[in-house]
């Protein structure tokens, strides 16, 4: 598929170069996450203002996982109690936390009315899957457990992420269906990783390794699986679940200089096939991880809105 990146995001992409952005698959973990949090203060744009922002200590097998409430000012409340977004961060599950997507999650309560909860899930390569995707699920069942004392109304709660965190997505609504719930209102799937296996066109395409090139996605795979049995395993690959129906209606997000974008393109047809309400918007000039880079990316505040409209109309 021929990409060309729009006038923005191909200066983006040149500031990059011209920095001397040093490859993740050069770093250690450590090092990664550091400079990707490092990277967030240059390309997030300023935060809406919210009602409140509050720490949670989330419960779990292992011990605690730290989340993040973020209350906008005018939630959409039924009977005193606001909707929910549960997000999952990306960032290969080796990178990314609480900060680096502090200021989406302040964009996603303000678009859409409602209340976000932003989960630190464990990462790897100290904690390889399924840790993360257990932290997941273990959180949004906690949420939906605990929604009245959080101000939510756990009727309409929904889960999201991007990337990394659109995997955990789809992991967690699979399981939510096939596990007694919790039942989710919808799920917000933007540029996710789906299968591991890697083998859709896209990930072969020179014009689809950008920023996140093909090379760290295979240092971000090596880094959070065990073995190459993982793949199979619909908790790290849940397009490799054979039944997608019964699942909550998807928002799907995709990009064109992406090597996900035709995972999540076909994990949106088969979701529309197995009867599942999709909203499908691709952005075809954009690269993969622009979401969060509205400061300089226009069209990533055009996704927050339009991302809040959909969770607007769950109801």
């Amino acid at each position: 598929m021929p990409v060309v990146l729009d006038p923005d995001a191909a200066a983006v992409y040149r500031a990059f170069q011209e920095a001397g952005r040093p490859a993740y698959e050069t770093l250690t973990a450590a090092e990664a996450r550091a400079y990707y949090l490092q990277a967030r203060l240059v390309t997030n744009p300023e935060p809406p203002e919210l009602a409140r922002i509050a720490p949670l200590s989330i419960p779990a097998p292992h011990g605690t996982i730290a989340a993040r409430l973020y209350v906008p000012k005018h939630p959409r409340l039924k009977d005193g109690l606001a909707p929910a977004l549960v997000f999952f961060h990306g960032g290969g599950w080796v990178i990314g936390d609480l900060d680096s997507h502090d200021v989406a999650c302040r964009q996603l309560a303000d678009a859409g009315a409602l209340i976000v909860i932003s989960i630190d899930y464990r990462l790897a390569p100290e904690h390889k899957f399924p840790a993360a995707a257990d932290d997941a699920i273990a959180a949004t069942k906690w949420v939906a457990g605990n929604a009245r004392q959080l101000g939510i109304d756990p009727a309409r709660l929904s889960i999201g992420g991007d990337s990394a965190g659109g995997n955990l997505t789809a992991v967690v609504a699979l399981a939510a269906r096939d596990d007694d719930g919790p039942k989710l209102a919808g799920q917000v799937l933007i540029y996710p990783a789906v299968d591991f296996a890697m083998t859709h066109g896209s990930h072969n395409e020179p014009e689809t390794s950008v920023l996140l090139t093909h090379s760290v996605i295979r240092w971000f795979r090596d880094h959070y699986l065990n073995g190459a049995a993982d793949i199979h395993d619909w908790r790290a690959s849940p397009a490799r679940a054979e039944n997608l129906a019964g699942l909550p209606p998807a928002y799907v997000l995709t990009a064109g200089a992406d090597p996900l974008r035709d995972e999540g393109d076909e994990y949106a047809a088969r979701l529309k096939q197995a009867g599942v309400p999709v909203t499908y918007k691709h952005f075809p000039g954009q690269f993969h991880g622009f979401f969060t880079m509205g400061k300089l990316l226009p069209q990533a505040n055009v996704a927050v809105s339009e991302i809040g409209a959909w969770l607007k109309s769950l109801g």
